[in-house]
């Protein structure tokens, strides 16, 4: 279901459906990283103009598009200056994620060592992916913190899941490289001033 329509939302829709029907998680998220960085880089899509309207205390979730058939979810991603996002998972979902606008800072983590309620993580280094590119991430190493890193400038970030993703995992840093595990409801924020479904 499209909750808003756009120019261009056909041949997304299209594109990723085409790609999600495949075999195998690994072909999905390929075929979904090329097919996102070839209509990114076509500039035939323009996303709707709220997805670049910033929320000053978070950075924004504004689901696009769920296929009922499919199962995936298509969400943007509103990154104002310096916000991001702890170590979190994505549930055990594949996701690839593409940059619409600025630029994100990705860090990817490991999970190296569990005792009772902490886990330790190790960092795999930090890259900044700029407009048109896109990454994936596949269970179990779906561990990473995502932010903006301009001082200035909004980020606008594409998020495509294998289903719906209401909720995840985030770990927060007590000791070291250790961290305590907390649930998180993840809320949207409005499209063009209506809520999700209203």
């Amino acid at each position: 279901m499209l909750a808003i329509d756009f120019p261009g939302s056909r041949r997304l829709i299209d594109t990723l459906d085409c790609a999600v029907r495949k075999e195998c998680q690994t072909t999905i998220t390929d075929a979904l990283r090329l097919g996102l960085c070839r209509l990114m880089q076509s500039g035939e899509i323009e996303l709707p103009e709220c997805v670049y309207q910033a929320a000053a205390d978070h950075y924004a979730r504004r689901e696009l598009y769920n296929s009922e058939e499919l199962g995936y979810s298509v969400m943007a991603m509103t990154w104002g200056p310096g916000q991001g996002t702890l170590i979190h998972d994505h549930c055990g979902m594949w996701c690839v994620e593409g940059v619409w606008h600025g630029q994100i800072e990705v860090s990817p983590y490991e999970l190296v060592e569990q005792k009772d309620d902490l886990f330790r993580f190790e960092s795999r280094g930090t890259m900044i992916a700029g407009t048109g590119s896109a990454g994936s991430l596949i269970p179990p190493h779906e561990y990473h913190t995502i932010r903006n890193p301009s001082d200035d400038a909004i980020a606008v970030s594409l998020h495509i899941y294998r289903g719906p993703m209401n909720s995840c995992s985030v770990f927060r840093r007590v000791d070291g490289d250790w961290h305590a595990r907390d649930q998180r409801q993840l809320a949207l924020d409005r499209i063009d001033g209506k809520l999700p479904g209203a």
